[in-house]
């Protein structure tokens, strides 16, 4: 991490949605009628729910993203608004309507099924933030969203010696070749067993170590995380909570690792406070419901 303090600890490219949650008895099966157990109305998606996070951690942060010019806009952007995040490269998008999901969650497990509605058009476009922007921040998290706009951000930040902190899900080959620029990839377990020969995750962290990371990550749900910090191999458990929806939980592990990693903390206990950020935000519904305050995340981990 650099030396000098900057501007914001972190700065966040990337995706924003509204979501509709579904909480149902058990996820459908094809053909199938049921009813809905609960219903809500919430902001996410998950860089802004990442930047969210690390802000109601302490830091301070900014958001870059696309919004079109509707009431959910509005709605998407209030929290990070309240929590005194910098929205000055959201780009407002006229005619396009903002990202939108509806998401089943079920009951018992807690699991979800996300439906995403994304118009094409919704892109923050390469250039956004500036140079500048993207220079005065410890940390940049950005998504696969619009990997052109991520990818000419991550080369910004590599030059200006900014570390980044990439959310990914799928291994397609424009992914592939954005990695090339990432210090710390956190991936998703489907992700890792595509990538890794015979789907070992070990080898997939390697090959990522192979690609630049410093620190390798995939999140495993409640089994934790696995992660790969100079050729040595590190687990970090889950906490066990009470889940009331799963939504956000890898946004929020990602927020509890910048904070960490804004912290100069180590790499067991950057894995550590991530996996509690996860868990402490299954407890509400919807992406940000159960995100954790800083005192909040400290007497979870006593505890």
């Amino acid at each position: 991490m650099p030396g000098a303090r900057r501007a914001l600890d972190v700065l966040g490219l990337g995706e924003n949605s509204l979501d509709r949650l579904c909480v149902l008895d058990a996820l459908p099966r094809s053909g199938e009628k049921l009813p809905v157990r609960g219903y809500a109305e919430r902001p996410g998606g998950q860089v802004a729910t990442t930047i969210l996070g690390c802000a109601r951690l302490g830091l301070r942060c900014g958001y870059a993203g696309a919004v079109g010019d509707d009431h959910a806009a509005q709605l998407v952007l209030e929290p990070l608004r309240k929590a005194h995040i910098d929205l000055s490269h959201v780009r407002t998008l006229e005619g396009v309507p903002t990202r939108q999901a509806i998401i089943l969650v079920e009951r018992d497990s807690a699991e979800r099924c996300v439906l995403a509605v994304r118009d094409p058009r919704l892109s923050l476009g390469v250039g956004v933030p500036n140079r500048k922007a993207i220079a005065s921040a410890q940390v940049l998290a950005i998504d696969t969203s619009d990997c052109d706009a991520s990818r000419w951000a991550a080369r910004i930040a590599r030059e200006a010696g900014t570390a980044v902190v990439l959310d990914a899900d799928d291994s397609t080959e424009e992914v592939l070749e954005l990695m090339c620029d990432v210090d710390f990839p956190i991936v998703s377990a489907d992700f890792a067993e595509s990538m890794g020969e015979g789907g070992s995750l070990v080898r997939a962290l390697r090959k990522l170590a192979g690609r630049g990371a410093r620190l390798s990550v995939v999140t495993l749900g409640n089994r934790g995380a696995l992660a790969l910090a100079d050729d040595r191999t590190i687990e970090s458990p889950a906490f066990a909570v009470r889940a009331l929806d799963t939504t956000g939980a890898g946004d929020a592990f990602r927020s509890g690792f910048i904070w960490a990693l804004v912290n100069r903390r180590d790499p067991v206990t950057a894995l550590r406070v991530a996996n509690a950020t996860a868990a402490m935000n299954c407890r509400g519904l919807g992406a940000q419901a159960g995100l954790p305050k800083l005192e909040e995340l400290e007497k979870f981990l006593a505890e």
